[in-house]
């Protein structure tokens, strides 16, 4: 079972890649049914011929998230440029030169239909880590997105059929077509007209709304989720018995029914014909009305486990601050026996350290600069009372010192080398530690000896609440690798920062 998650979750992370897949399929087959050889053999041989186009993007698509959390956003652009508007376009050109000219259509078409997906699941990742969460956009929802769609509709449609007036291929006597037709000067110069077949586009069109409506605010939300299928059908039934009747003869008396030479409904409002119609709206418009409801159920579950996670963060910080607050009394302790010169500095430093665990442990995020400066600050304070010198080594490379984490991630790690296997060592011990943090991708590495008291005791409650923590705050950004070799305990984290 493991491992077919972990496949699943393969398949997931590469989502855009089967996407293009399904895309090379369904070229093949297109092309297969449009010259009418639709066969295995055909299918297949599409399949070959659109392979050496597709192979760029296919390799992109599964070398994604690795580009996009090993790069830069510039390299990352580059690559997907030189994919998608170099390759994938020279190895169309290259085949249709070298393959006859009946399939120079489709090396055109594979080219084409690969850009245009390749824009359509940029656009998408764009919206849902950028645009979606802008709050004015959450705001309007689905259902609004689907009014706000009506009436964009209504409005191209009456553009367009005012535009076809007075053009013979369109525009006989009591017989308007709508044509491909876009004339501004026609729309103000026959205004009056527009506001009519806009008005009226817009009435026929928010009839039909009015069911997705309703299906959606108390049949499916109420019947269905409460009292179940069956209830729903002969809800359904009854709403549509009750209205259609009502809006078919709303309908017919729109006066655009005549303007385009035939009746747009059945002239009987009672004919079943319209109930049929309204019936269909409901069905095909019961997807939309169930991922609506999904949505809303899905986005209280998100609230009740960001709720929970929360509650867990608390509750872990708890446990962080007495555990960071005894080992700093300890340190002053050690200190106060022996009667050292460095005792009210060190507890000025103290002082510092805690209110720093205090006040910015509180808060979400704080700066690297911070967070550095607080854990030499530490270390300072705790080589005072080692038993013999530590040989420590700590190096920084941080390309901008502002970008931010979440506080006392990286001094866990820290208190742990000092805790399990610097305090107590009886001969030289040594510490090494390197921060580097570079395009959002922070590496720090804790690697110190400790002398033989088990590989239990190496490690306490602290690397226990930095995993816990870890999981809460950076799903999916993060990997802790811990190693136990030749008496020297090392602690490799790697963070993607957001």
């Amino acid at each position: 079972m493991d491992r077919l998650t972990a496949r699943f979750n393969v398949i997931f992370k590469r989502h855009e890649f089967f996407i293009f897949i399904g895309l090379w399929f369904w070229i093949a087959i297109l092309f297969s049914l449009d010259k009418g050889t639709s066969n295995w053999g055909s299918y297949f041989n599409y399949l070959l011929l659109t392979f050496p186009v597709l192979a760029p993007c296919l390799i992109f698509s599964w070398l994604k998230p690795q580009l996009w959390t090993n790069t830069t956003p510039k390299k990352y652009l580059r690559y997907w440029l030189l994919c998608f508007l170099v390759c994938v376009p020279a190895m169309a050109a290259l085949f249709a030169c070298l393959f006859p000219r009946q399939y120079t259509g489709l090396y055109t078409l594979t080219a084409g239909a690969t850009l245009a997906l390749a824009l359509l699941l940029s656009i998408n990742s764009y919206y849902q880590n950028s645009i979606r969460h802008v709050k004015w956009i959450k705001k309007i929802g689905l259902e609004n997105a689907v009014f706000i769609s009506i009436v964009l509709f209504a409005l191209t449609i009456s553009i367009m059929a005012v535009s076809s007036m007075g053009n013979p291929r369109y525009d006989q006597k009591n017989n308007l077509l709508v044509g491909l037709e876009f004339s501004f000067f026609k729309v103000l110069r026959h205004f009056g007209t527009f506001i009519s077949f806009f008005a009226q586009f817009l009435i026929m069109y928010l009839s039909g709304y009015l069911f997705f409506f309703i299906n959606n605010r108390y049949l499916v939300a109420k019947v269905l989720k409460q009292q179940g299928l069956t209830s729903y059908i002969l809800s359904l039934l009854t709403t549509v018995v009750i209205l259609y009747p009502i809006i078919a003869q709303l309908l017919l008396f729109l006066p655009i029914n005549k303007i385009f030479g035939r009746d747009i409904f059945s002239p009987n409002p009672f004919d079943l014909e319209n109930a049929f119609s309204v019936i269909g709206i409901m069905i095909l418009s019961l997807p939309i009305v169930l991922s609506l409801q999904w949505g809303k159920q899905n986005n209280q579950i998100i609230s009740l486990e960001k709720e929970k996670s929360q509650a867990e963060l608390d509750l872990l910080k708890q446990q962080l601050n007495p555990h960071f607050f005894f080992n700093t009394l300890n340190n002053l302790y050690a200190l106060s026996l022996q009667k050292s010169d460095k005792t009210p500095e060190s507890i000025l430093q103290l002082a510092e350290l805690m209110r720093y665990t205090i006040y910015k442990g509180q808060e979400k995020q704080v700066s690297l600069a911070d967070e550095l400066k607080y854990m030499e600050d530490y270390i300072q304070l705790q080589q005072i009372r080692l038993k013999k010198p530590l040989d420590l080594k700590f190096e920084v490379e941080i390309s901008d010192d502002k970008q931010t984490i979440a506080p006392l991630m990286l001094i866990i790690l820290i208190e742990n080398a000092f805790k399990h296997g610097i305090e107590p060592a009886e001969e030289a011990s040594f510490l090494r530690l390197k921060l580097s943090c570079q395009q959002k991708k922070l590496y720090f590495c804790c690697e110190n000896s400790f002398e033989d008291n088990g590989p239990e005791k190496t490690s306490g409650i602290g690397l226990q609440n930095l995993v816990k923590r870890l999981e809460l705050l950076y799903p999916d950004q993060h990997r802790l690798a811990i190693s136990q070799d030749n008496f020297i305990f090392k602690a490799e984290l790697f963070l993607h920062l957001s």
